[in-house]
């Protein structure tokens, strides 16, 4: 493995681990302290979470891209903008990254660090709202890549921020994100057998994005050029 890809690698490991402990950690503080008010826990854990994805997508885009989500490698994978060997590397270390996030913040509240999920987050308004939640997000990436890619960082942000609380599911929106909570019996959980539904749902939707923005994107290049 060459330095650049042990490096790139790093960052989606380290960028993932902190954007899981920020989702399960700000879940864990939030319902500790909202006394059973499920809106007050939502908003504390959906502004933690918008912020660290700016931060994180600024300091970390330049070095991996910033993926810290498998759905998005397959779509770059798909335009070729990452050979198809190094997109199941940065698969691996999302998913693994996604783990250690969720133990750190459980070691950090003083919980077991291994749980099982009990949430139950299933159904077809679940499902769909995960298709919704993942390709408005794709839509987001390549869109504002096109438009102004330096504002991609706080289009991503503000996008799961307001997405978290439109889409029924809360917006996991992302493979790695879903696999990892399985993992936390917190504010943030999902049971493991409702896991595989939200991931196909995510993977599906981020493909239908391609399609929609490889269509969308070329119209308008095409419409500026006239």
């Amino acid at each position: 493995m060459n330095d650049g890809l042990s490096r790139r690698l790093g960052a989606e490991f380290v960028g993932t681990a902190f954007l899981l402990a920020t989702v399960v950690g700000s879940g864990i503080m939030a319902e500790a302290l909202a006394g059973g008010n499920v809106a007050i826990a939502l908003l504390g854990n959906t502004i933690p979470t918008g912020a660290i994805l700016v931060v994180l997508i600024t300091m970390l885009g330049p070095i991996s891209g910033a993926h810290f989500n498998p759905a998005v490698t397959l779509v770059f994978a798909v335009r070729r903008d990452i050979p198809a060997t190094e997109a199941i590397a940065y698969v691996a270390v999302q998913i693994t990254g996604g783990l250690a996030g969720v133990w750190a913040a459980h070691l950090m509240f003083d919980l077991e660090v291994l749980q099982i999920s009990q949430k139950v987050r299933t159904g077809s308004s679940q499902w769909f709202a995960e298709s919704v939640a993942t390709f408005g997000l794709v839509f987001t990436i390549l869109a504002t890549l096109r438009a102004r890619e330096s504002a991609v960082a706080m289009s991503v942000g503000l996008y799961i921020t307001a997405a978290y609380w439109f889409t029924a599911s809360t917006s996991f929106a992302n493979p790695a994100v879903t696999i990892a909570r399985g993992f936390s019996d917190s504010f943030a959980g999902i049971r493991p057998q409702d896991v595989v539904p939200f991931v196909s749902a995510q993977l599906i939707a981020a493909l239908v994005a391609l399609v929609f923005c490889n269509w969308l994107l070329l119209f308008r290049q095409s419409d500026h050029s006239q």
